[in-house]
């Protein structure tokens, strides 16, 4: 067995609460997440060691009982930070979540949050958050897990969470890189040509791959990597066989998928399905009781 196989371990779970939130457990020491973005926001407790990632234009290192906070749609990484690796735990709350509960607090600021702070020391409230995540995980008593899932969120909002910063007009104002990001949206599947995408946007090639970077936090080709990997989630929630989530969703097989879709969630999307059904088995049960 190789020395290092005890430390990659990686548990994917999901919670009913607010309509689902997925959650993640994990141990690792040469796991390496490439760049990425998620729909929901990260929210993640150190256990041990500490994990180094990128964010915001920069590198950040996170030591054990920090909380790392990256924004929905926030370009990321992670890698660990210390020779015998990290683990933590995670939940991945998405904006209309957040929305909702600051809406029903009544919050000075509307919407969702924007959390400046890519690393937070707060003792008290990782550990509400363990505490958070293992209700969630073992236990079924409603109201506890429902009391500490609004509680967490909401410390998370009164304390660290502020108005997202003004967009930089420069950038977000040209119509034709959104174009080219709706289509990657639209259409990941699409085996697109980086020449029909620049003459999509009316830009050069290289121009089209600088500007896209700059405004987006990833070039157009690891966007489309980003975009296939949701539609593979939606596909693997509804029930697909995983060959042909693959194929549709434009990776050449499946051991293509496994890669791209590891190097961005830290687990298999075997993991992810089998508890995708273990979770609708529950709530099927649940119904008949």
């Amino acid at each position: 067995m190789n020395k290092h196989s005890s430390k990659e371990q990686a548990h994917f779970s999901l919670a009913d609460e607010l309509g689902g939130i997925e959650l993640l457990n994990a141990s690792y020491q040469k796991q390496n997440f490439s760049r990425h973005s998620h729909e929901g926001y990260t929210v993640g407790v150190i256990d041990t060691g500490a994990q180094r990632f990128y964010r915001t234009g920069g590198d950040h290192v996170a030591p054990q009982d920090s909380i790392i906070l990256v924004n929905a749609d926030e370009v990321h990484n992670g890698r660990s930070a210390t020779d015998n690796g990290w683990s933590y735990r995670a939940m991945y709350p998405l904006p209309e979540q957040f929305a909702d509960i600051a809406a029903a607090i009544g919050t000075k600021r509307t919407g969702a949050p924007y959390f400046p702070e890519p690393v937070v020391k707060d003792k008290p409230l990782a550990d509400l958050l363990r505490l958070t995540f293992e209700t969630l995980t073992g236990s079924d008593n409603a109201l506890l897990r429902e009391s500490l899932i609004y509680t967490s969120m909401v410390k998370l909002m009164t304390r660290h969470g502020a108005s997202r910063p003004p967009a930089d007009t420069a950038k977000t104002a040209q119509r034709q890189l959104t174009l080219v990001k709706q289509f990657l949206d639209d259409m990941p599947a699409s085996d697109v040509s980086l020449t029909a995408l620049a003459n999509l946007a009316g830009m050069s090639p290289y121009y089209l791959i600088k500007q896209f970077q700059q405004c987006f936090g990833l070039p157009p080709h690891a966007y489309q990597i980003q975009s296939r990997i949701r539609l593979a989630k939606q596909k693997i929630r509804a029930g697909e066989p995983l060959l042909d989530v693959a194929l549709g969703c434009g990776f050449h097989d499946q051991s293509h998928l496994n890669r791209h879709f590891k190097r961005a969630l830290g687990v298999t999307p075997g993991q992810y399905a089998k508890e995708v059904e273990r979770n609708n088995v529950q709530a099927r049960q649940t119904h008949f009781l």
